[in-house]
C-alpha cells in the first residue's frame, strides 16, 4: 500500500479525509477523520471557492477560471459538482444556497434554459430548441450534492431521459426536428446521431441517482461509451483535475472533448458494470498500468493533481467486481473519430 502515506501526507484536509473514508474506510468516530471534519472548511480548494459565491447563491463564469457559455448557471452547477466531490452536501450552507439558485432558474418542464449566446454556433440552419446538456449539467451538480431524489430534480431526470435517441444516447440537440451536427470527436461507435459530450453528461447525472443508475437506459449509455475502445493516456485524469479546480472550466459541447479513461472507470463502478466484460477488464488492465512505482498516477500537465487523481482511480478499482448482473450485447469495434476516406478517383 505505497499510496497511502504518499496521500495522507497530501496537505489538502478535504483529499486526506476521502483517503480515510472512502480507501482506508475509516468510521465517522474515529479521531482523525473528526479533525479532518473540522479542517476541511479551511481547504484552500474550499474557503476560496465560498468566497467567490453571490448574495443570491451563485457563481460567475470568472470565478470558476476557463468559460462557461451557459453564464451564472453554468458555473454555479460546476461549483456545486467541486463540492459535492469534495463531500458537502445539502446539510452546508454555500451548498444549499447554490441549489436554490438552480431550481430558482428551472423550468416547469424540468429543464434548465439554453445558453443564449451559444444558440446559433452549429452547423446546421435556425437555432437550437433542445440540447441535452442544458439540463445535464445543472444536474449534475445538484446530484453530486445529494439532491437527486428532491422531486424538483426527478422531473428534470425525466426531461433528460425523453431526450434520448432510439438507440439509448442522446443527440447533439435539436432544431425543431433536426438533428444536430456530430463532429468526429464526439462520435460514437454504435451510434449515427449520438453525441458522446451529450450522452456522457447524461449518464453522469444518472450514475450520481442512487436507484436509476442500475437501469436499463443508463447501463446502455455506458454501453455506447465502452463502444470507444482508444487508450489516451495523456488524458486519465483530466475530468479529477478539472473537477477541484487545477484545470479550467471550460466549454459547453466541448466540455467532453477530452475521453479520459479515469472518468470511463468511476462510471463503470457507480453504474455497476462488471470485471467480467472484456473492455471494462481491459480498460483496468490499461490505466493499472500507468501507475507508477510509488502507486501515484503521474498527471504531466498538472503534476499536482496526481494524488487526487490516484485517489479517484484505487477507488473506483476497488469497487469493481465480478457481478453477473451487467451484461454487455455491443460487440468489440475499432474506433476512429475521423476515419479516412476512400478517394473519388
Amino acid at each position: 500500500m505505497t499510496w497511502a502515506p504518499l496521500l495522507l501526507a497530501d496537505p489538502s484536509p478535504c483529499l486526506r479525509l476521502l483517503v480515510l473514508r472512502e480507501l482506508l474506510h475509516l468510521q465517522d468516530t474515529e479521531s482523525e477523520v473528526q479533525e479532518l471534519e473540522t479542517l476541511r472548511e479551511t481547504d484552500p480548494i474550499v474557503s476560496h471557492l465560498i468566497t467567490l459565491a453571490a448574495n443570491d447563491g451563485s457563481w460567475k463564469e470568472a470565478d470558476l477560471g476557463g468559460s462557461s457559455p451557459a453564464g451564472k448557471i453554468q458555473a454555479t452547477a460546476q461549483a456545486l459538482t467541486r463540492l459535492g466531490y469534495l463531500g458537502f452536501d445539502m446539510e452546508y450552507p454555500a451548498v444549499q444556497h447554490g441549489v436554490d439558485y438552480l431550481f430558482s432558474k428551472q423550468e416547469k418542464s424540468g429543464a434548465w434554459p439554453l445558453p443564449s449566446k451559444w444558440e446559433k454556433k452549429e452547423r446546421i440552419p435556425g437555432s437550437y430548441s433542445m440540447i441535452p446538456l442544458q439540463t445535464a449539467i445543472p444536474l449534475r451538480g445538484l446530484a453530486a450534492c445529494g439532491y437527486a431524489t428532491d422531486a424538483r430534480a426527478e422531473l428534470a431526470y425525466e426531461w433528460l431521459l425523453k431526450q434520448r435517441l432510439e438507440d439509448g444516447s442522446w443527440p447533439t440537440g435539436k432544431a425543431g426536428e433536426v438533428l444536430g451536427y456530430v463532429a468526429g470527436y464526439r462520435r460514437l461507435a454504435h451510434s449515427r446521431w449520438g453525441c458522446r459530450s451529450n450522452t456522457t453528461a447524461s449518464l453522469i447525472c444518472l450514475a450520481l441517482h442512487p436507484t436509476r443508475r442500475r437501469n436499463p437506459e443508463t447501463h446502455r449509455a455506458l454501453d455506447l461509451l465502452l463502444g470507444r475502445e482508444t487508450r489516451e493516456a495523456q488524458n486519465v485524469g483530466f475530468s479529477v483535475a478539472r473537477t477541484i479546480g487545477i484545470e479550467p472550466q471550460s466549454g459547453y459541447i466541448t466540455y467532453f472533448a477530452k475521453f479520459d479513461l479515469a472518468l470511463i472507470l468511476d462510471l463503470c463502478w457507480r453504474v455497476g458494470a462488471s470485471k467480467s466484460d472484456e473492455r471494462v477488464a481491459d480498460l483496468m488492465n490499461f490505466i493499472q498500468e500507468l501507475q507508477g512505482p510509488y502507486g501515484l498516477w503521474e498527471y504531466i500537465p498538472h503534476p499536482e493533481a496526481s494524488r487526487w487523481i490516484a485517489f479517484d482511480i484505487l477507488r473506483s478499482l476497488s469497487r469493481l467486481d465480478m457481478s453477473t448482473e451487467w451484461l454487455s450485447m455491443e460487440p468489440k469495434t475499432p474506433f476512429r473519430a475521423y476515419p479516412k476516406r476512400g478517394k473519388r478517383f
